[in-house]
């Protein structure tokens, strides 16, 4: 099993940073179902050391969410080091630094994926980030900038000599963003390149894909994001296959609604209600993919602004459903990884 600094994963599957997904909440939730390891969405550098107050409210963290990591992002060596000595006060299990991001507000300012184009000036800032911490740091990479730049065997050599506990590479270029396919090549190539853990990404939208991409590539852990959208069970579905061969069913649209409900009661909480509800618009509407006849109900939702009604309706729309309710549903994402 896989081993980051002192953090022993129970599986090796954890649960992919994501903007505006991986909060609190969200992570709690994804622990309970199986995830080993988790990340928090990423976080400015610079609005970390600025005190912002919504910055700041996106490093809490819970003891039932351990082991989890803190992500953070920026270009600049000083700032990010005073961020990661910041971070380190909260308490996570490590730090996490963000290579991987292609969305241009990042990159433009030579945050994100942008490091991916000048692989020793990566290694020698994470490498001041490494001496400035105790936690273990991990890094979140691509493939590359592009087809022309692509650079993930020479920056993880890089970041392995600054003296990361391990590096997640997502298998697609910045170019691609989040379309066409990963490639596992480059994945297994940065396996082979380094000595450390490696945690491959992209494309793993079903149990067996996490088997394949841990047989072909070699990697001692599979990282899972957008597949996990709506669909915090995957982690469960992964591990007991993993463990045991066995495909567990898909979740009943009666299951959906009931933790849609639950995450949105959660947030609520860690959130308040006004921000809470709005924010879980785009998560109800990820848990209610494949259910049927659930388009109106997410059309009513959005208009939505207080959580007991939201909560009503999402219930009542379940209980509508006869005997449906209670039938497992397939995500399109999953079937369609299943398909390729």
């Amino acid at each position: 099993m896989a081993t980051i600094g002192p953090i022993k994963l129970k599986h090796p599957v954890v649960m992919a940073p994501m903007a505006g997904v991986t909060d609190l909440p969200y992570r709690l939730i994804a622990r309970e179902q199986g995830a080993a390891l988790v990340y928090s969405e990423l976080v400015s550098a610079k609005g970390i050391c600025y005190g912002s107050r919504k910055t700041l409210k996106l490093l809490e963290t819970d003891e039932a969410e351990r082991p989890v990591g803190l992500q953070i992002f920026g270009g600049e060596a000083g700032v990010m080091v005073e961020a990661a000595r910041h971070v380190e006060r909260f308490g996570p299990d490590l730090l996490d630094i963000n290579m991987g991001c292609p969305v241009p507000k990042i990159t433009n300012n030579d945050e994100g994926a942008a490091l991916m184009l000048d692989p020793e000036r990566a290694g020698r800032l994470v490498g001041q980030v490494v001496q400035a911490v105790r936690l273990p740091v991990t890094v979140k990479i691509r493939k590359g900038w592009d087809e022309n730049h692509v650079t993930a065997p020479q920056v993880a050599r890089e970041l392995e000599k600054a003296g990361v506990a391990a590096i997640a590479i997502h298998g697609r270029t910045r170019e691609q963003f989040y379309t066409g396919r990963a490639d596992w090549d480059i994945i297994r190539e940065v396996k082979r390149a380094v000595d450390i853990p490696v945690i491959g990404n992209g494309d793993v939208a079903t149990p067996q894909d996490a088997a394949r991409m841990l047989e072909q590539t070699g990697v001692d852990a599979v990282m899972i994001g957008r597949a996990a959208l709506g669909d915090p069970w995957i982690f469960r579905r992964v591990t007991h296959y993993l463990d045991t061969g066995e495909l567990l069913p898909m979740p009943t649209p009666r299951e959906k609604a009931e933790m849609a409900v639950r995450h949105l009661r959660m947030a609520v909480g860690f959130k308040g209600e006004p921000r809470a509800v709005r924010e879980m618009r785009k998560h109800i509407a990820w848990y209610l993919k494949g259910v049927p006849g659930s388009a109106r109900i997410k059309r009513l939702v959005q208009e939505m602004t207080e959580a007991d009604r939201v909560a009503e309706t999402l219930l009542e729309f379940v209980d509508g459903l006869g005997a449906a309710a209670d039938e497992p549903v397939e995500t399109p994402r999953a079937r369609a990884g299943r398909a390729a």
